[in-house]
């Protein structure tokens, strides 16, 4: 679930540090979080961060190609993004003759910018709390099967309600294990353009070695910009789209940090797995992320194999190499900081408390057997989760793997489509075979590599 999360991190003062932190829905700070924030420094209101009728902080974060968070930062559609959100763009962008990941790009023109085949910037428009409209279609005598019918119906007429006629993206998504839903509002640009990057020895400086330590010293920073046609709608690239005119960019400010200033983020994604029960904890510990390492490191090895003998296929590997070393990197961490602080054996205290309250008589038919249950599916899933996680790290780590997957899906969407459906799709189904199959084929037997 990727949303637009206001994560508070840090606050100081002169006279001690602490840290406040949560993850909140934009639309409950006015009442739930603005007046606490103003106390610890904020001078901003919750109707400044998030409006639905004016510009306000909100249009000037976006979401950058799917994932990371980018900042709008000039009323000319500049964006700033980290350097490996921006990584898959620019080793695309990047030949072995003009290798702007290594050696950087600055565009001195508009003019010179250049554009990547896919690459999206989103705009979070609005979002509201949609829970009672869909559970109040549901009840406990149903199977699980007619239950995620009715609500699959449901968040369909949602997202058809809301979306414009296509104008906007509309995502309903479930929250606290589906006991709430709320639907997000997005309006999409697809013309977008690398302005500048710095080589690869700033913008990855440190490599997987720094990589999620603190503190870092990279250079971890790229700058893109957002194109719309001459009415500021989203529009595919075109010569004569123009710079985005955007509601609300943010100022840049070259006076520095102060102790006792008031800092906070607001970006994507936003998901937690904060209340993970302690058989779940011990799942990832000893068994999913272990095997997510391990799977990891092994296609790692694989491709940099292949990425150190040629040039052209370490350009095509690049963003993939980066972001299953990110993730490899990540698990590793995760697995020392959660068996360093015995975070299992904390979740299974807390679970003992609220065991002793939910077998008290009024509580026990409901709620008795829950920690027993949960834990109980994680105790029996903890094979399947290192196999999982086997796999799909072996998946992640091959860009061919995944072909006759994706290609397949759009045969069978052409296959049952009528002659005009399928006229439409076929150029597209065409582009997407060639351009698949030369990226991670061709490549390879032109370097004169047998695999």
């Amino acid at each position: 679930m990727k949303k637009l999360w206001m994560c508070l991190l840090l606050i100081t003062t002169s006279f001690a540090a602490f840290a406040d932190e949560g993850m909140w829905f934009l639309m409950y700070l006015k009442r739930l979080n603005e007046a606490d924030m103003q106390k610890k420094g904020l001078r901003l209101s919750a109707e400044e961060i998030y409006s639905i009728n004016n510009s306000s902080l909100k249009d000037a974060i976006v979401q950058f190609n799917g994932g990371c968070t980018a900042e709008i930062v000039s009323d000319q559609g500049l964006v700033f993004t980290n350097h490996h959100c921006g990584y898959g763009a620019i080793a695309e962008l990047s030949t072995p003759e003009n290798d702007h990941l290594t050696n950087g790009f600055w565009a001195k023109t508009k003019s010179e910018e250049l554009k990547p085949k896919s690459l999206s910037v989103r705009f979070f428009v609005r979002m509201d709390d949609v829970s009672k409209r869909i559970l109040g279609l549901v009840n406990n005598k149903m199977t699980e099967d007619e239950r995620n019918k009715i609500i699959a119906a449901e968040i369909a007429k949602i997202q058809k309600e809301n979306s414009e006629n296509g104008k906007y993206v509309v995502e309903v998504k479930s929250f606290y294990q589906g006991n709430e839903y709320y639907y997000f509002v997005y309006q999409d640009y697809n013309d977008v353009r690398l302005v500048g990057t710095p080589p690869n020895s700033i913008g990855k400086f440190g490599g997987d070695t720094d990589n999620w330590e603190w503190p870092r010293h990279t250079g971890d920073f790229s700058i893109f910009r957002v194109y719309a046609d001459k009415n500021g709608n989203p529009a595919e690239y075109a010569q004569d789209n123009v710079p985005l005119k955007p509601k609300h960019f943010l100022p840049v400010s070259l006076k520095g940090v102060q102790e006792g200033d008031f800092a906070m983020i607001l970006g994507y994604p936003g998901r937690t797995n904060r209340w993970m029960p302690s058989g779940g904890i011990n799942q990832n510990v000893k068994f999913a992320y272990p095997a997510w390492v391990e799977a990891s490191k092994t296609g790692m090895d694989a491709m940099k194999k292949f990425m150190d003998q040629d040039q052209a296929v370490k350009l095509n590997y690049a963003s993939k190499y980066s972001q299953v070393a990110n993730y490899w990197k990540n698990r590793q961490g995760m697995i020392d900081a959660l068996t360093l602080h015995k975070t299992a054996a904390s979740k299974a205290k807390d679970e003992v408390k609220f065991d002793k309250w939910a077998n008290q008589a009024a509580n026990k038919a409901e709620y008795g057997d829950v920690i027993k249950t949960i834990n109980a599916f994680y105790s029996a899933t903890n094979e399947k989760a290192k196999h999982d996680n086997y796999l799909m790290g072996m998946i992640r780590s091959s860009a061919i793997a995944t072909l006759p997957y994706s290609i397949g899906s759009g045969l069978e969407v052409y296959a049952a489509g009528d002659e005009a459906r399928r006229k439409d799709i076929l150029p597209r189904l065409k582009s997407a075979i060639d351009a698949g199959y030369e990226k991670n084929v061709y490549a390879f037997r032109r370097a004169g590599i047998n695999r």
